[in-house]
């Protein structure tokens, strides 16, 4: 059943994408009078690899990096060739003045819409590719940010040899701070938990892209989403089909819990199970919930961010009038 297009690079279709995204960038454009607190970044395994700095410093100074690994242990990491080398390399990829800048912006942008923010300490370090998959996490209560580097190596990276290539594409450096703003973005908005249809699912992960949204408006749509250009562009040129499938197959109320899956879930497509699978953008359940979420917003703009955050799935999609049609 190929109810599916495979879109073809066209200028006309890239014109319509400048548009869609400069029309999301201007409604979350505002002037920041009070930006975030400075962004400080630390690389840790800088110093850790780093001979001249006594083993005993480098533990006093960051006490939980060894974690349950022993002294003996913990010394020969620091020389180990090879865990330096894929340090070197994934360090050399990282633009960490950029990266300051783009991470201020973005805690700025926190700030702006949560007042209470607090701009993280930021440390960047080398699992050496032990955490690639996971490679940002956040420690609420200290208000540490961590980023392991060898997670945004770049897609095809000789280091990546065997991990799925569904995984790698958002495995480069510009990849970093929409990465960051999931985490923050997800904290601010809370799953109810008897919420079990495919349509909660949907709306819950379309309010953390409006927030990714609001916290990187300069940034292109499909880094939101951890796309490529290309899956952006297919999902876009796909939107009307996707969601009158959707619709033909009972699935926007559904509670089958296989449906999170087919399209939430990470994975290299979504799986409507026709032929047209293996051209298909992965997680287009989240890609509509976005859509609905802009739907809602564009038809009542006044509604304030953090009241659409608490508001009930079913409420949103029923008031978002959202029918999209056919290219």
């Amino acid at each position: 059943m190929k109810i599916f297009r495979i879109i073809a690079l066209s200028s006309g279709l890239v014109l319509s994408l400048n548009a869609c995204k400069k029309e999301s960038s201007d409604q979350w454009n505002v002037e920041i009078k009070t930006p975030a607190e400075k962004v400080m970044i630390t690389d840790i395994s800088g110093q850790f690899y780093d001979q001249n700095i006594p083993l005993e410093q480098f533990k006093s100074e960051f006490p939980w990096f060894q974690g349950t690994v022993s002294d003996a242990d913990f010394g020969k990491r620091r020389t180990d060739n090879e865990e330096i080398k894929i340090y070197k390399e994934a360090i050399g990829k990282i633009d960490q003045k950029r990266l300051q800048t783009d991470l201020h912006d973005l805690f700025s942008h926190i700030k702006y819409y949560f007042p209470q923010f607090k701009s993280p300490k930021v440390y960047l370090f080398s699992s050496a590719l032990q955490m690639v998959q996971d490679p940002i996490f956040y420690d609420a209560k200290g208000n540490l940010l961590f980023i392991d580097i060898t997670g945004f190596m770049g897609e095809g990276n000789l280091n990546y040899k065997g991990l799925e290539m569904y995984f790698q594409k958002s495995m480069n450096p510009n990849n970093i701070v929409p990465k960051v703003a999931q985490i923050f973005a997800e904290g601010f908005v809370k799953e109810s938990p008897d919420h079990q249809k495919f349509i909660d699912m949907m709306i819950l992960n379309g309010k953390i892209m409006v927030l990714k949204d609001a916290f990187l408006p300069a940034y292109p749509e499909y880094l939101k989403m951890n796309y490529t250009q290309k899956q952006y562009e297919w999902a876009v040129s796909n939107e009307a089909n996707i969601w009158n499938y959707f619709v033909e197959n009972n699935i926007i109320f559904g509670d089958d819990h296989r449906l999170e899956d087919r399209f939430i879930a990470p994975g290299p497509f979504s799986k409507f199970y026709t032929d047209i699978d293996n051209e298909s953008s992965p997680q287009v359940g989240i890609f509509t919930g976005w859509q609905i979420c802009k739907a809602y917003l564009n038809e009542k703009p006044d509604t304030r961010l953090q009241d659409f955050l608490k508001m009930d799935a079913t409420i949103i999609f029923n008031q978002s009038g959202y029918k999209p049609k056919l290219k």
